[in-house]
């Protein structure tokens, strides 16, 4: 993949790799080109008429920050379901920054939500943090609105997961539930089943939004919790 990689560093802009690398804690700064995201999805765009792309999404890991965010934008552009998700399951082991795990959104998924569900069940189960996070994400994605069932709140409620960026993204999910079915999501915000942390994450988020009425926003600060 050196073509590829010399490929990138000519996209390289140094003070957003430096930027990229204060967002993103834990991996090392030498990691990051510093490809804008706009130029890589460009970028992604025509990588995948080049021969080379299909090697490249086989073979893992990736040793840049920016070629994980390019294998995420590839993923997202299969058309093909099955292909799609196996190849999901190949990259999310190795997934291991927010920014990686957010940027795929597979369009696939959204004629195939029967399926999806079930991915989505095993995804949130998992221990590995970015697999977790995705399969809660899949979740927010594409099952809020007109195939939103009241039984799919269980899914991001039980994932007691004490990573960070988990408990973010369940929180996340749930001020999302409270802007597109409040009638459904709310009681679990008056009960108080979510962790406190998180519970209080979740109506700050909420509290936040232009699509929680000011009469709602009033509602949901009387129900934040003591840490």
């Amino acid at each position: 993949m050196a073509d590829l990689q010399q490929h990138l560093f000519k996209l390289r802009d140094a003070e957003y790799a430096m930027f990229q690398a204060k967002l993103t804690p834990g991996i090392p700064e030498e990691n990051f080109i510093g490809v804008r995201v706009p130029i890589l999805r460009k970028f992604a765009k025509d990588y995948m008429k080049n021969p080379e792309c299909n090697s490249f999404i086989h073979t893992l890991p990736h040793i840049y920050y920016d070629e994980n965010m390019l294998h995420g934008l590839l993923l997202s552009e299969v058309k093909d379901y099955d292909e799609c998700v196996d190849l999901v399951d190949q990259f999310l082991p190795y997934v291991d920054n927010w920014a990686v795990c957010d940027i795929m959104s597979p369009k696939v998924f959204r004629k195939h939500k029967g399926k999806l569900i079930h991915k989505i069940q095993q995804w949130s189960k998992s221990t590995h943090t970015y697999t977790c996070r995705f399969g809660l994400e899949m979740l927010m994605s594409h099952f809020l609105d007109e195939d939103f069932q009241s039984e799919i709140l269980d899914i991001p409620l039980h994932a007691r997961h004490e990573d960070y960026y988990v408990k973010m993204m369940v929180a996340w999910f749930f001020a999302t539930a409270l802007t597109k079915q409040w009638d459904a999501s709310i009681s679990i915000i008056e009960s108080k089943q979510l962790a406190p942390w998180t519970h209080n994450k979740t109506i700050q988020k909420a509290c936040e939004s232009y699509r929680i009425t000011p009469e709602q926003k009033t509602y949901l600060k009387l129900l934040r919790g003591v840490l």
